[in-house]
């Protein structure tokens, strides 16, 4: 399948979901809610999702570091910035990531930053992974908990298991994850981003009257955003507002707010990216004029 094509079927995929979800659960109730939002929840969903990028470069460049590729914090910023401007508006969801890629290529070559990028996601990954397994069991029950736990785990020897044929990949997330010297940092920053995204979720659901509680925030959101890593749609768009629709009632809150409150979020997501492509900018400016031969006067 060519690129294009992909392209064209997650976009019909993003709006035919999120045409089903709107017929579904009703789209004037939803557009009620949308235009009833508070500008000042939005705008600090918008600063929580803005603050998680320097946090995530940050450990992009914990994760780089450890690795032994050298990364100055402003490349870091400037980097991790542009990739989640193109990760959120152009499809795929992975094309800033293999930017950044190609640009430390010449580091230490191509697998070795490959490394760094993906190692540095799973974390997130994990992270989020781990809180949705908290929130069903507070919700559920430890029994459900802990059967999902020993799911985690199970999938993580199997990981060992194929970092075992390729030792590369062991050696690699001990060094980044593991180290002494490395691991206070990994899980700082690593939870640090987590509250970001997820208190940005809970402050987009503020925005449009929705109070979630701390044990059923716990519980929804991080499932919520976990159906974005499904590599079907344009950033999550479809799939992130049916899965809330069906999720959020669960705990007693409408459809139609619940997807109203995924728009939001979305949408904050979007602006987020654009003030994190702002240190970007700036760094592409100072890289720029600081190269350019200097005018001699006469």
């Amino acid at each position: 399948m060519s690129a294009r094509i992909k392209v064209l079927a997650r976009a019909l995929a993003s709006m035919g979901l999120l045409a089903a979800v709107l017929w579904q659960f009703g789209a004037g109730d939803i557009v009620a809610d949308l235009q009833a939002a508070s500008g000042l929840w939005f705008a600090l969903a918008c600063l929580a999702l803005s603050v998680q990028i320097p946090l995530s470069a940050l450990r992009w460049r914990v994760t780089a570091r450890a690795l032994g590729l050298p990364l100055t914090r402003g490349h870091a910023l400037s980097e991790y910035g542009l990739s989640v401007l193109v990760n959120t508006f152009l499809p795929g969801g992975v094309l800033g990531d293999l930017g950044r890629v190609l640009r430390m290529r010449h580091v230490r070559g191509w697998q070795m930053a490959a490394a760094t990028v993906v190692i540095e996601r799973l974390a997130g990954q994990i992270a989020l992974a781990l809180t949705a397994i908290l929130g069903v069991g507070l919700w559920y029950g430890a029994a459900v908990g802990l059967a999902l736990a020993g799911g985690m785990l199970a999938l993580g020897a199997a990981a060992y298991a194929l970092g075992r044929i390729v030792p590369k990949l062991v050696k690699a997330l001990r060094l980044a994850w593991f180290a002494r010297q490395v691991w206070p940092a990994q899980l700082g920053l690593s939870i640090a981003i987590l509250a970001c995204n997820l208190f940005g979720f809970w402050a987009a659901a503020r925005a449009v009257g929705i109070s979630v509680p701390f044990e059923v925030a716990i519980f929804i959101l991080p499932l919520t955003l976990m159906v974005m890593l499904v590599p079907v749609t344009l950033n999550g768009w479809g799939l992130r507002e049916g899965a809330a629709a069906l999720l959020w009632p669960l705990v007693g809150i409408a459809a139609q707010s619940a997807v109203a409150a995924s728009v939001v979020f979305g949408a904050a997501v979007a602006g987020a990216a654009l003030l994190g492509a702002v240190p970007w900018a700036l760094y592409a400016w100072r890289t720029r004029h600081a190269s350019a031969p200097e005018v001699q006067g006469k």
